[in-house]
């Protein structure tokens, strides 16, 4: 007798993901501004090229509109690192995740909550013309960190360039427990770089294949 196929993290999760439906993002909102490197917050920007195209709005099955859906679907983190959890007919705009990040033999599980969703066209320093899409998303009540990662697709209308783009600003939370205060003090930092350059990586590769691989029927 042939065996069920098992059901998907967002089911098996459900009970977690219920219960940061109504917890608090664990910063002060109205105090975004004042976050800076001066102020003791980790402040970062990371970016990859990806393939381009003509020049003009983004085109069907291009770069851009396939890391929008690569964006939507949270696949380009490192999966050996950070695995997002979300029930997928949820609006993105509402979307609550649960985040299982694995680091040596340890297993732990953090909410966070989409902040908000970018899709305009944005006029550069230059004058040229550039169309973003994007969203970020913010730590909840329980997590080791509290903080925004935002990530974006940028296409540049006159020359075609595609770029992907994660800003982010983080500080320590509080962690009672000594044992996991200590591995993030000693590792946190490395794991942020090593989740930023992999999740760059892996939407390099990604958007390739999709490009290869040409529109799903």
């Amino acid at each position: 007798m042939a065996n069920s196929p098992a059901p998907p993290l967002w089911e098996v999760q459900k009970a977690r993901l219920e219960a940061y439906r109504d917890a608090q993002v664990n910063f002060d909102l109205d105090r975004v501004s004042e976050y800076t490197a001066e102020t003791g917050w980790r402040i970062d920007d990371y970016e990859t090229e990806l393939p381009a195209e003509p020049a003009g709005p983004p085109t069907a099955n291009g770069a851009w509109q396939a890391a929008q859906q690569i964006l939507r679907a949270y696949t380009f983190p490192p999966s050996d690192l950070i695995t997002g959890i979300f029930v997928p007919d949820t609006p993105l705009e509402e979307r609550i995740m649960v985040l299982r990040a694995q680091f040596l033999f340890f297993t732990f599980w953090f909410g966070v909550r989409i902040g908000g969703v970018t899709d305009e066209t944005r006029t550069l320093p230059d004058g040229g013309q550039e169309q973003v899409w994007g969203y970020n998303y913010r730590t909840l009540e329980g997590h080791f960190e509290r903080g925004q990662i935002e990530f974006t697709v940028h296409k540049h209308l006159g020359t075609g360039q595609v770029m992907f783009r994660i800003h982010a600003f983080s500080q320590v939370g509080r962690i009672s427990n000594p044992i996991y205060w200590l591995g993030f003090k000693l590792f946190g930092r490395t794991l942020q770089r090593r989740f930023a350059h992999q999740s760059l990586e892996r939407m390099r590769e990604q958007v390739e294949t999709a490009l290869h691989n040409g529109p799903q029927s």
